[in-house]
């Protein structure tokens, strides 16, 4: 039970920073576009990344 509840805690706050899962990414994909390639989780962390700050270079805060 507590396993579970970190599992819940740990997702929630990935989602809150705009982390996306990786393996919610490689389940969908499997799922719903089978015959497509799947990108590794070094590029689907970069494509999360470009995806949220637009390619900016370097941070911003506003």
């Amino acid at each position: 039970m507590l396993r579970d509840m970190l599992a819940i805690v740990t997702a929630a706050s990935r989602l809150m920073v705009g982390q996306s899962s990786y393996r919610a990414y490689c389940d969908h994909m499997a799922a719903h576009h089978p015959d497509a390639p799947v990108m590794d989780e070094r590029a689907f962390f970069r494509s999360r990344q470009e995806a949220r700050y637009g390619g900016r270079g370097g941070g911003r805060c506003c």
